[in-house]
């Protein structure tokens, strides 16, 4: 796809300083830009790459005068970051406008698809699969039985959404995860081994969802595992049977909640932490970067650590801890001066 530098113009509603007909076709950052490449200028600390950029285009802010001559295109605007988040909002729209179905794939008679669908290909479609409009399934999807997924949404390549699980509207899920897999339930028996406890539950995502690549949302054993309303999951999370996570939380990658935690809403968790499970985290929980979370956490905590404790508490501790090995020197001199005067 290429654009015109007055078309960018015309979507950011900018100024054009050069030839408005001069064409791009890709994104780059503006130290790497290349002929018939768009990139931006916000942070005055790469001005300089201005002047040595071969980017065809550039969007500044609409005060920026150039100090030296310049090759690339300006498109001057009120925010520059904000106009080219806005354009790379407008290049995916584009990019994933895609509509109609690719041979070959797979559709149940008893499924039904609502208007302006895209159906990679390899797709599978199960049994009274329900799917709305405008919603894209890219190639080698997998869908089980009696799913039902809203309008508007993405399922990217290679995603396997099993059967009962339920889709609102406006999610996107993303390539190489698994929704509605059997959570993790094995009984112990008398004679040592484990016996599988079936999973008869399902997974709820609610609107507004997002799960990364290759991110695991496992069924419960009864009832639902949900994730609410506008939910933001990074890539590699595993949320164990039966978890419940509250509306607009946020958590990175490579996280781990073990079954039937409850998160509360507007909570932030970093990436690498592992929740135990039957625990409650309440609203406006932070957690940091690689805490181990044992024990319930109330509104508005900050935590960090392993085993996550307070994180003014944890600093001043840690503040204690790196000085151990000098501690230790200076208790072990303290008990040598100390025998030397018991000796005297």
């Amino acid at each position: 796809m290429k654009f015109t530098a007055q078309q960018i113009a015309d979507i950011l509603e900018g100024e054009i300083i050069g030839d408005p007909e001069i064409t791009v076709s890709r994104l780059s950052k503006i130290e790497e830009g290349t002929k018939g490449s768009l990139t931006f200028l916000s942070n005055p600390k790469y001005q300089q790459f201005l002047y040595t950029t071969k980017a065809s285009i550039t969007i500044v802010n609409k005060d920026f005068i150039p100090e030296k001559e310049i090759d690339t295109t300006l498109v001057k605007v009120a925010d520059a970051y904000a106009s080219f988040t806005k354009l790379l909002e407008f290049y995916n729209q584009v990019k994933n406008n895609k509509e109609g179905r690719e041979q070959p794939h797979f559709i149940a008679e008893s499924a039904t698809i609502g208007t302006q669908e895209y159906i990679g290909a390899f797709a599978y479609i199960g049994e009274n699969v329900r799917i709305g409009n405008r919603v894209k399934i890219y190639p080698n999807v997998y869908i089980g039985d009696n799913v039902t997924i809203g309008d508007d949404c993405t399922v990217f390549a290679g995603a396997t959404i099993n059967s009962e699980t339920v889709i609102g509207n406006h999610c996107s899920i993303d390539a190489a995860s698994v929704l509605g897999a059997d959570g993790f339930g094995f009984a112990p028996t008398e004679d040592g081994s484990y016996k599988k406890v079936p999973q008869t539950g399902n997974v709820v995502l609610e609107d507004h969802v997002s799960v990364g690549v290759g991110t695991t949302i496992d069924r419960a054993t009864m009832g639902s595992t949900r994730i609410g309303e506008g939910v933001k999951l990074d890539n590699q999370i595993q949320i164990a049977h039966n978890v419940e996570i509250g509306k607009h939380t946020v958590i990175a990658a490579q996280t781990g909640v073990a079954g039937s935690t409850k998160i509360g809403a507007f909570c932030m968790i970093g990436g690498q932490v592992g929740i135990s499970g039957h625990l409650v985290i309440e609203d406006h929980v932070s957690i940091q970067g690689k805490s181990g979370v044992i024990k319930n956490v109330k509104a508005k905590q900050i935590v960090k650590g392993n085993p996550a404790i307070g994180s003014d508490t944890y600093y001043k501790s840690y503040a204690h801890f790196k000085n151990l090995p000098t501690m230790a020197a200076t208790v072990r001199q303290l008990e040598k001066e100390i025998k030397k005067h018991r000796n005297e």
